[in-house]
């Protein structure tokens, strides 16, 4: 007979530890958890730019732009079967242990690059920010090139011109019904980066043999027998989240910046694994 511990120990091995060593994916516990872990996050976050006094506006967006594409990069590196990074550096780079250190990295350079605006070194803590974010990601690009041999050029061609092109589809018919919410450029941003994310989860499971490792995606995908699936979900899912954002928030300095910490945590969510994703099947790993 078990004792309490014993069963406490399993749920914790077969809903969060097993995931993270065996990279299985995502179940329904592990979900929620991380849902509930995000939404602190973000209340973490706000208040920590509030402290560095930094406000979440289009610049400060654009800057953190490369350290997604960096975290993104690195997770490719744990990924390749090159061995780049082995155990047990590799399970920090697992999701979601790869957030924390990849917030922990980024928070340290906009310290740094605050620091450096303030000292008279930088006249910009903004491109100085998104500096070091660009090196890093082109570090981890330069290792991945080095390493893995680029076997399908044609995935990432694909996903920019399908996630583009949907997007301007979008626009068109938002332009012609005059709304201001998803005409504007931070908006169509976001739904732009979740296209690309359909179509690299499109492409990779129903072309190439990938499979999808979260919980609604896969059971909607295997309902319907096709990850074409992903384009109507995504658009049902962020227009409406993108409505509520701009017409319930009220309009004081706080709540304004507010909602644009929740958009820019809705864009890395999309941009983040449209760019694993293509950056896994243009190399073939």
């Amino acid at each position: 007979m078990s004792s309490p511990l014993d069963a406490i120990s399993q749920f914790i091995n077969t809903y969060y530890l097993d995931p993270i060593l065996t990279d299985a994916g995502y179940n329904p516990v592990n979900t929620f958890t991380w849902a509930v872990v995000l939404g602190i996050c973000i209340f973490g976050i706000f208040r920590l730019l509030e402290k560095f006094n930094v406000k979440v506006n289009s610049r400060f967006i654009l800057s953190i732009i490369p350290f997604v594409l960096a975290g993104s990069s690195l997770r490719v590196l744990e990924d390749s079967p090159a061995g780049i990074i082995n155990p047990p550096f590799s399970y920090l780079l697992i999701t979601p242990n790869i957030y924390f250190l990849v917030f922990a990295v980024t928070v340290f350079c906009l310290w740094l690059a605050i620091r450096l605006e303030k000292a008279g070194f930088v006249r910009d803590f903004y491109s100085t920010f998104a500096g070091f974010g660009l090196i890093w990601f082109f570090v981890n690009l330069i290792t991945l090139l080095y390493f893995e041999d680029v076997v399908a050029a044609y995935v990432p061609v694909f996903v920019l011109v399908a996630g583009t092109g949907l997007t301007f589809i979008f626009y068109r018919v938002a332009r012609y019904f005059k709304s201001e919410i998803f005409t504007n450029p931070l908006n169509l941003s976001i739904l732009m980066v979740h296209l690309m994310d359909a179509s690299s989860t499109y492409i990779g499971v129903d072309k190439l043999g990938y499979f999808e490792k979260h919980v609604l995606p896969y059971y909607l995908i295997e309902l319907t027998g096709t990850a074409l699936v992903m384009y109507p979900l995504k658009l049902i899912i962020f227009i409406g989240v993108l409505y509520v954002l701009d017409t319930q928030f009220e309009d004081d300095e706080e709540s304004v910046n507010l909602k644009m910490l929740i958009k820019m945590v809705i864009l890395i969510l999309g941009l983040s694994p449209a760019t694993r994703n293509t950056l896994r099947m243009m190399l073939g790993i």
